[in-house]
């Protein structure tokens, strides 16, 4: 059974998600700040959070931050309608989705199935393998990127099997449906994209200049290619 945390200042939204989702098979537990999250991560482990953007006190947006520095855990952001900048600014710190209140509560169910569909795949142990590239250890089997210096780059879910993509093709020209069925193998993409997100956010990570890429070159017109060679 998966467990999603609902975490929103707002009783009824709070109450309603709960309600719903148990009623789908989910164990819902609710915070109502980034303090009663905490509470709740640090003695259980949670698949999925459904978290407001705007708490008092630490906002959605700090969390979501903090989270991503340690964990890989799905976050759908609740948002308000006015909230776009907002939402660009969650997806850009790791949020995986977004949802706009008032909550439509099927809508919340599909995006639910969707992430921890994703989630799921993800935790299933990959092949024992590593790459290499320019320094870089990608090792497959333990989900974790090396640096030339030896230490770990963080990366999430959605990163990972984007770099890992990347590196198994290696000189190929991809495009972002071929991108999208190598990473999310065909699930509905929540927000428009998602692959250029996740490519700036990668090279951010690996230090290569968008301008003059060393590692992901953009194909204009058509998706992307990694250039580095692969061992």
């Amino acid at each position: 059974m998966h467990t999603v945390v609902v975490v929103d200042d707002d009783a009824i939204t709070r109450e309603t998600l709960k309600t719903y989702l148990e009623a789908e098979g989910y164990r819902v537990l609710l915070a109502r700040d980034a303090e009663q999250l905490a509470s709740i991560l640090a003695r259980t482990r949670a698949d999925l959070l459904l978290l407001d953007i705007r708490l008092p006190g630490k906002d959605g947006l700090t969390i979501t931050r903090e989270l991503r520095a340690t964990s890989n855990v799905g976050i759908i952001l609740i948002t308000g309608r006015g909230d776009r900048m907002d939402r660009l600014i969650g997806l850009e710190l790791g949020a995986d989705d977004y949802i706009e209140k008032p909550v439509e509560l099927r809508e919340v169910l599909a995006r639910t199935r969707s992430i921890l569909s994703r989630v799921g795949r993800s935790a299933k142990p990959p092949p024992r393998r590593s790459r290499r590239f320019a320094g870089w250890e990608l090792q497959v089997d333990k989900r974790r990127l090396l640096a030339p210096d030896g230490g770990e780059a963080r990366l999430t879910s959605a990163e990972f099997e984007l770099l890992a993509a990347f590196v198994e093709n290696a000189g190929r020209v991809l495009t972002r449906d071929d991108l999208l069925d190598l990473t999310l193998r065909g699930d509905h993409v929540p927000y428009d994209r998602s692959i250029d997100r996740l490519v700036r956010r990668l090279r951010r990570v690996l230090g290569d200049d968008p301008d003059e890429p060393r590692f992901i070159v953009t194909m204009h017109g058509v998706g992307y290619a990694f250039q580095a060679a692969v061992e």
